[in-house]
């Protein structure tokens, strides 16, 4: 185990070294000039010009690139053009506010989407399978932004249950971590009944039915451990995926966390704050890949014995 989990770090450097080349030459093509963009008003063509040579602007792309990686082996994600703060340190800032609004949302979504799958898999080709299906496929087309503003209509609005935006508190927390929640559960709910029906049908499940064992002991015993392995899959990317791209539910409810940096990070060509914060980000989702791996030696004894070998 530990040798694979080794091999799995290791395998991050590749990745780290692909996305940032990636990232700064993709910022590098974007419109805009940041020197303009932090200038002052009324500024001379020769104060910008300044301003340029003090980022390391007027030096050619694989300098630039060069002197960043050189920076990020000794710990350096640079310093913001905009803030002029260390990109690292205000990364680790915003990451507990994501990490909370990420957390939450798969809380909310694995404990809707759990039970309406097992449900709608025990239910199959009856009414009951039709709505569950019908609540996923809603819950799939329907996009962040425009849940996230019939919730803060209804409840912040007209109700005034829950603040409208901003982190004040633990209700702040609730109407965005619902926003990106309901749209996780869809997903989770359409492969936990997929998952759930394969396992239905094996062979052992109808001699644990043979044998006496009651429907409910049928599903909880036999059933749903072997059917978490896709389960646990698809929890782990969302995961992933809200803790790295909740952009649009972050720039709705305006919550401090890492998707709105990146957001406003790109908006003003602020290139050290972006490629840092997506290098992180990247390294967030491979170790939350190598924990969904991990996780699955406790469900599976099979891949556990393999992690065993191989370890």
């Amino acid at each position: 185990m530990f040798r694979y989990v080794l091999k799995r770090l290791v395998l991050m450097i590749p990745v780290i070294l692909v996305t940032s080349l990636l990232i700064y030459f993709a910022m590098s093509l974007t419109g805009g000039d940041p020197a303009v963009f932090l200038a002052p008003e009324n500024a001379t063509d020769a104060q910008i010009q300044q301003i340029r040579v003090d980022l390391g602007l007027t030096e050619s792309f694989p300098i630039r690139y060069l002197k960043y990686m050189a920076g990020m082996l000794h710990g350096d994600l640079g310093t913001s053009y905009v803030t002029k703060r260390d990109v690292f340190r205000t990364f680790i800032e915003r990451l507990p506010n994501t990490m909370q609004l990420a957390g939450a949302s798969v809380l909310i979504a694995t404990l809707i989407a759990l039970p309406l799958g097992i449900y709608t898999a025990i239910h199959e080709n009856t009414w009951k399978d039709t709505l569950g299906m019908i609540f996923a496929l809603f819950g799939v087309s329907m996009p962040n932004f425009w849940l996230g503003l019939m919730l803060i209509i209804v409840f912040s609005l007209k109700l005034k249950w829950f603040p409208s935006g901003g982190k004040s508190g633990p209700l702040s927390l609730v109407l965005p971590a619902l926003t990106v929640g309901l749209g996780l559960a869809a997903l989770i709910t359409r492969t936990t009944r997929s998952s759930m029906l394969d396992v239905i049908r094996q062979d052992y499940i109808r001699t644990a039915r043979a044998k006496g064992c009651s429907e409910k002991r049928v599903i909880r015993r036999h059933a749903l451990p072997n059917a978490l392995i896709p389960i646990i899959t698809v929890i782990g990317m969302q995961l992933s995926n809200v803790m790295t791209g909740s952009v649009l539910a972050e720039s709705v409810f305006s919550w401090p966390g890492i998707g709105r940096l990146i957001f406003e990070s790109i908006s003003k060509r602020d290139t050290p704050m972006v490629t840092g914060s997506i290098i992180m980000c990247s390294m967030l989702m491979v170790l939350i890949n190598l924990l969904v791996d991990i996780v699955y030696a406790f469900f599976d004894p099979r891949i556990k014995a393999q992690y065993t070998h191989k370890g």
